[in-house]
């Protein structure tokens, strides 16, 4: 056991913030969108690295080969270039050298999230220039370089919001201020209308930071680089480590080099298109997008957290800002380079956002079963002589496979090691719900959970469905008591299809009702599993006495949102 320390404080003030946590990521995640890499390029990693030997493993790596590859692709001299650990590296070197107290760093706000953290680091001021839509904000960036400014920090397009600076911008930030190191960031200028490199190497006092983490599709090597005058290079290559690319870094960026093709994927022109597709689609959905010059789209709006909540539910994770401030409204999505997963992205928006219908499960959403259905799961336990009490049953129902009442009194009486077959155990269970000559079934306990108002509101909105796990007498029967079947258009029970998880139910009620988007309230993994692969937004809501930790549970199991009941609806689908 490591024993916490005592009195240690760190003397930098920017590790106060804690670390950089990459964006969280669900399980069930299958496409991922939230850090804007690009698609892997054609080469055979395992026979360039076989090739290499065990004698490139023991040695330190040597990147002046690579180096002076990429002084030829820009037409420079080797001076000119430091291969570094992605651009994050090179950013690093620069606030470190150039920045301090005294030189304070100049940036758009929002921006790159790491140069404000290495500025803090190198404990110099930040100010601050407001960038969020519109031309780059020059005049701004002058204003707050004043006199003693040591970096001008630029980064385009900008991340996050896919802003561009121009040619001429620079031009004027580096004739007012001549005496601070002009830092433009071009992580994502392969995908810009304008290539600014060579633009910002004509002046005398700034240096290029690339990547190949977006347009190389090389993020898990960390490989990037840094161009400019020799002496400023020099200076960037004191300020950090003196080996900071692997040997395996340096091969492959060499052999991605070495294919003589700047989209040696197609990637950045796919990029270009999927970004002008998904402004149109963002654009029309109401959520505000920038026009961005990156491989990403940015949109601005309050929704930000219901939408991606909604997407990571459906499998796909995007970039939301929950934890910086000011921040809380934005959403990042990155152009995923392929027409499937596009088409994917496309149609789960369209879900998130304007659903055509509404479907429930019955038991524990519409129906309270907790003196029905859960007591004749007690009675068909005591009639075997086993006792099973609603916290036992709540738990079982959480498990996969639970939509079947008949299976959970099976299930129950099987882990008290009671041992009975499905038929014995819908027989006891049968009996207690549909009642004898001589005692009423339990099914006249069961009551309507939501208000009536609030099913014929929804109705109003966009037709409704039923996907239940009952049979079909038992769920029409409920309807008839309750009143509220002419407001479903049409119900899927234990009949029509196999039971969730399987998203065969979900599916045949949106082929009944005729749409392709639709949201599906459950209360058990089972039904969130079911509506995520039919393509259908799964939320849920806590069922009557939840337990503690169903909420968690439903949660890790991919609802997008879980309700305390069902009248967030209203405000949901507004």
């Amino acid at each position: 056991m490591v024993e916490r320390s005592k009195g240690l404080r760190p003397r930098l003030p920017g590790l106060a913030a804690g670390s950089y946590r990459p964006p969280f990521r669900a399980p069930h995640v299958s496409l991922v969108l939230d850090g804007n890499e690009g698609q892997a390029p054609p080469i055979d990693l395992g026979q360039l690295l076989a090739g290499a030997g065990p004698e490139a493993v023991r040695r330190y790596p040597n990147a002046r080969r690579l180096e002076e590859l990429l002084a030829l692709r820009h037409g420079l001299r080797p001076e000119n270039v430091l291969a570094t650990a992605g651009a994050d590296d090179a950013l690093d070197r620069c606030l470190r050298a150039y920045a301090g107290p005294g030189n304070p760093v100049v940036a758009a706000r929002p921006t790159f999230e790491m140069v404000v953290r290495y500025a803090r680091l190198a404990r110099a001021e930040v100010r601050e220039v407001p960038w969020t839509d519109g031309p780059f904000p020059r005049e701004g960036f002058i204003r707050a370089a004043g006199r003693d400014a040591g970096v001008l920090a630029v980064v385009t397009p900008n991340n996050p919001t896919g802003l561009v600076a121009s040619a001429s911008d620079l031009s004027a930030l580096s004739a007012a201020v001549p005496e601070a190191l002009l830092l433009v960031d071009l992580a994502y200028g392969d995908f810009a209308d304008e290539d600014l490199t060579a633009a910002a190497l004509a002046l005398p006092n700034a240096v290029v930071l690339r990547s190949f983490s977006k347009a190389g599709g090389l993020a898990g090597l960390r490989s990037g680089y840094a161009l400019g005058p020799e002496e400023v290079i020099g200076v960037l290559r004191a300020a950090g480590q003196p080996y900071a690319l692997s040997m395996p870094a340096i091969r492959v960026t060499e052999a991605l080099l070495g294919l003589g093709n700047s989209d040696p994927t197609g990637y950045v022109s796919a990029a270009r298109a999927e970004r002008v597709r998904l402004n149109e689609v963002t654009a029309e959905l109401g959520l505000s997008p920038l026009p961005s010059q990156a491989n990403f789209v940015c949109c601005i709006t309050p929704r930000a957290r219901r939408i991606h909540a909604g997407l990571m539910s459906l499998g796909i994770s995007v970039r939301h800002f929950a934890g910086r401030e000011g921040m809380e409204s934005y959403l990042r999505i990155t152009c995923p380079g392929r027409e499937q997963d596009m088409d994917r992205l496309e149609a789960a928006l369209r879900t998130v956002v304007t659903p055509e219908a509404l479907l429930f499960d019955m038991d524990g959403v519409l129906a309270d079963v907790s003196g029905s259905y859960h007591e004749a799961i007690v009675a068909a336990a005591a009639s075997f002589g086993i006792t099973v009490d609603s916290a036992m049953i709540r738990e079982a129902k959480q498990q996969p496979g639970a939509n079947n009442d008949w299976v959970v009194t099976q299930r129950l009486l099987a882990a008290q090691g009671c041992q009975v077959t499905l038929d014995e155990a819908k027989d006891r269970f049968e009996a207690a719900y549909q009642g004898t000559f001589d005692a009423p079934g339990l099914w006249t306990r069961e009551t309507l959970l939501p208000r009536m108002e609030l099913l014929v509101e929804l109705s109003k909105r966009m037709p409704l469905g039923i996907v239940t796990g009952r049979p079909r007498y038992d769920a029409e029967r409920f309807l008839e008591r309750t009143g509220i079947g002419s407001l479903f258009a049409t119900v899927v029970c234990m009949e029509d299809a196999p039971l969730k998880p399987d998203p065969a139910p979900v599916r045949l009620a949106l082929s009944r009702l005729g749409v392709s988007r639709a949201w599906l309230v459950g209360d058990t993994p089972d039904d969130l599993v079911a509506a995520r692969g039919a393509g259908v937004l799964p939320l849920a809501v806590l069922p009557p006495a939840a337990k503690p930790g169903i909420r968690e549970r439903l949660a890790a199991a991919g609802a997008a949102e879980v309700m305390e009941s069902l009248e967030p609806l209203m405000e949901m689908i507004a």
